[in-house]
């Protein structure tokens, strides 16, 4: 199977939004609809593809994977169920971090599957909420990860 990844761009808008709702609501079914999906198509031609990077994955030319990043944050980051734990949620993460040296992400909960994820990426989990500062009312963690340092080495230290 072969995944490429490449930028999206607003005629990729209603895809990316389908993405993202069935991937969310394939993990957390119980999650109010509080947005049509006219209404999502726009929020990522008017606000998520203005404001950020965003790449889709796509095998044989169906998108399966969307990330969209920026200013030190992943804003949205899902996979189709059908094509999750093959490596393509790690490679748009990894092309994320790459460009940033501290990244934060906010995640629910009770997305046991996303926080595991995550966690084994290095991120590490730095505050727990009730909920009321999202739509949803749905408690969630917000995550955190740092590039560390590259050693410094010297002349001296490379001889010994």
């Amino acid at each position: 199977m072969v995944v490429e990844i490449a930028a999206l761009n607003a005629g990729h808008a209603y895809q990316a939004a389908m993405v993202r709702r069935i991937a969310l609501w394939h993990a957390l079914p119980q999650l109010p609809d509080l947005h049509t999906p006219v209404e999502d198509e726009a929020f990522w031609q008017t606000n998520l593809l203005m404001k950020c990077t965003v790449l889709g994955a796509f095998i044989d030319d169906r998108l399966a994977g969307v990330i969209a990043y920026g200013n030190g944050w992943i804003e949205q980051l899902y996979v189709l169920p059908d094509v999750q734990g093959i490596g393509i949620g790690t490679r748009l993460l990894s092309l994320a971090v790459r460009d940033m040296d501290d990244v934060r992400l906010w995640t629910f909960q009770q997305n046991r599957r996303a926080r595991a994820f995550y966690e084994a990426r290095g991120f590490s989990s730095v505050e727990e909420t009730d909920g009321s500062g999202n739509e949803e009312g749905e408690p969630d963690m917000l995550y955190h990860w740092h590039r560390l340092p590259e050693p410094v080495y010297s002349a001296d230290s490379l001889r010994n």
